[in-house]
């Protein structure tokens, strides 16, 4: 007889036997019981967890030849044809390679007919969510009112592809992730069926493995116990699954913990030599930094479906990073899980994101924050632009006697909040508070002049309008002549202009524009020519305009005029001639 994989070979036969989903067996059996049977149900939920086999068992409780009943026999015709996939009144159909329209529309005509041997025909369409959205239409009718002698089971793992019109015809039940603890107890019951050994350990691992998954462990055991040789011990599934190990991972977190790079490069040669996975590298060190995070907080980690891991080891290594450093390092690691998908070179992403966890400067995610000593020169920065501010303001407005001040204040209105925000810039006096040396001169116009060569034309002719006025270590000072030019030189230019700052002096200096609006000369009065008076009388150069004699189009305008400027008018004079 040819060889039955074990997760058919242990594929629960009634609702008793289904592991990890009490809350659908008991539903379903009740349904029976009560001879409330739905039309049409929708079982969704991950991969492994029971869907088909709580179809084939609801199929079987429906047409077992002692029931309905919710404990099938599993001896009777009916029971092992459905078990052996023969029977002609119920249909298996894999929605991903019969998902047009043509092979619903089959459907639908065969659904009218009676079932052959047993009491109802069962339709299960596996991974449902494959149809077209013409073949879920076609089916929307049969759905919702199919003969009393069929019922359809939907199963999926993506539910949320499924239409809601479809899914608000049928009952729908969600299966949930099978614990570790469960599938290790069903693990230990197969290896007793089975007369093989196991340790504890061993069984842990391939229930971790499984990902709440019973089908995915019982043939992860399947494949291990085939190089057991009588015993499954974990070093036997740790090679046989490619699996680290924690001694290894113990090791890369210690050389991470102190900064030491090669230590962590030799562990990944070394890993790499023996034919372990880069992914199973960063998944099995990220699982452990989770164990140390959920073990700062909680203090254990039961109930968490984490490997087992000594609490000493825990307790050490805990107290080496503190819990938002954890975090920093696992959104690094899935980082790097993401990145060696796509690149051309998975080692080297590997080996970027261990050399990051090891050096915190250039991660600026683990151990001491390098963006510290960086905010602290940009307050001292800010505390010295301050200080630049308020003695410049100082020397600007000197002290006056208190009866001009408070007509002064009284006159000069405050201010608005919001004016006050839109020009940040330092005021800068009349005189500079610094001295002007040769130096600071010349960078000036080296300035300038690399503006002209660099063709920054707009920056130049904003620039070229404003003044010099001091420098210091971090400050650079410019002023001109009003508020607008300096506004656009820190709000459009600034960037730039730090930028050929530092080029030219080599160190970073903070640009301040700063201007005076002063009240604006009135514009040049034309220069009048002379007259002679003579005794003779000067005719009125007035004009006479008979308005009763212009057409009306004409005479509105003029009428209007008239009654604004007045019906005076004079003959304008050419100064060219």
């Amino acid at each position: 007889m040819a060889y039955i994989a074990l997760y058919r070979k242990w594929r629960p036969g009634t609702f008793k036997d289904l592991v990890g989903q009490e809350h659908i067996s008991r539903t379903l059996s009740n349904a029976i019981n009560t001879g409330r049977i739905g039309h049409a149900y929708l079982f969704s939920g991950p991969r492994g967890t029971g869907k088909t086999s709580t179809a084939k068992i609801l199929a079987k409780a429906l047409n077992c030849e002692h029931g309905p009943t919710p404990e099938p026999c599993g001896t009777c015709r009916a029971c092992q044809k459905i078990n052996a996939g023969s029977s002609m009144d119920v249909f298996e159909i894999d929605a991903a390679s019969n998902r047009g329209i043509d092979e619903i529309r089959d459907l639908r005509e065969t659904v009218k007919f009676a079932p052959v041997d047993g009491r109802y025909k069962v339709y299960i369409i596996d991974e449902v969510h494959m149809l077209t959205t013409e073949a879920f239409n076609a089916l929307l009718k049969t759905l919702e009112e199919p003969p009393a002698h069929v019922v359809f089971i939907l199963a999926t793992t993506e539910a949320h592809k499924v239409p809601p019109t479809i899914q608000s015809r049928c009952q729908r039940y969600d299966f949930k992730r099978i614990t570790v603890e469960e599938i290790r107890g069903r693990l230990e019951k197969v290896v007793a069926e089975m007369g093989l050994k196991a340790e504890e350990e061993a069984l842990s691992m391939i229930a971790v493995q499984a990902d709440g998954g019973l089908r995915d462990a019982l043939s992860l055991l399947d494949q291990c116990s085939a190089l057991a040789e009588g015993e499954l011990t974990a070093a036997r599934v740790r090679q046989t699954l490619g699996l680290i190990g924690h001694d290894w991972i113990y090791k890369l977190t210690e050389a991470i913990y102190a900064r030491k790079s090669q230590s962590a490069l030799a562990i990944l040669a070394e890993l790499l030599r023996d034919g372990k996975d880069l992914k199973q590298v960063l998944t099995e060190l990220s699982l452990h930094l989770r164990s140390l995070m959920i073990y700062q907080a909680t203090g254990t980690l039961a109930q968490m479906d984490l490997y087992a891991e000594p609490d000493e080891v825990l307790r050490e290594q805990g107290n080496f990073f503190t819990g938002g450093e954890i975090m920093a390092m696992i959104k690094r690691l899935h980082e790097a899980l993401t990145e060696i998908k796509w690149s051309p070179q998975p080692r080297i992403a590997v080996e970027v994101a261990l050399l990051s966890l090891c050096n915190p400067v250039a991660s600026g995610t683990v151990g001491q924050i390098p963006g510290k000593e960086v905010a602290d020169d940009d307050r001292l920065n800010q505390l010295e632009a301050k200080i630049s501010q308020m003695a410049a303001q100082l020397a600007a407005h000197p002290a006056e006697s208190k009866a001009p001040a408070a007509a002064k204040a009284a006159t000069v209105p405050t201010p608005a909040p919001s004016a006050l925000q839109a020009a940040p810039q330092v005021v800068m006096p009349e005189e500079s508070p610094m001295p002007i040396t040769a130096s600071d001169a010349e960078i000036w116009d080296n300035l300038l002049k690399t503006l002209r060569e660099r063709n920054k034309m707009p920056v130049f002719a904003c620039m070229n309008q404003g003044q010099f006025a001091g420098m210091s270590d971090t400050q650079f000072f410019v002023k001109f002549k009003g508020v607008l030019m300096a506004d656009l030189a820190m709000r459009n230019y600034r960037t730039l202009l730090e930028q050929l700052l530092q080029e030219l002096t080599g160190r970073q200096l903070h640009l301040h524009c700063s201007g005076e609006d002063k009240p604006l000369m009135p514009p040049p009065q034309p220069a009048r020519k002379k007259t002679v008076m003579s005794a003779a009388p000067v005719e009125d150069p007035a004009i006479h305009v008979d308005l009763k004699s212009m057409p009306a189009e004409e005479r509105e305008p003029l009428e209007k005029a008239f009654e604004i400027f007045g019906d005076h008018v004079v003959e304008i004079e050419d100064d060219d001639k």
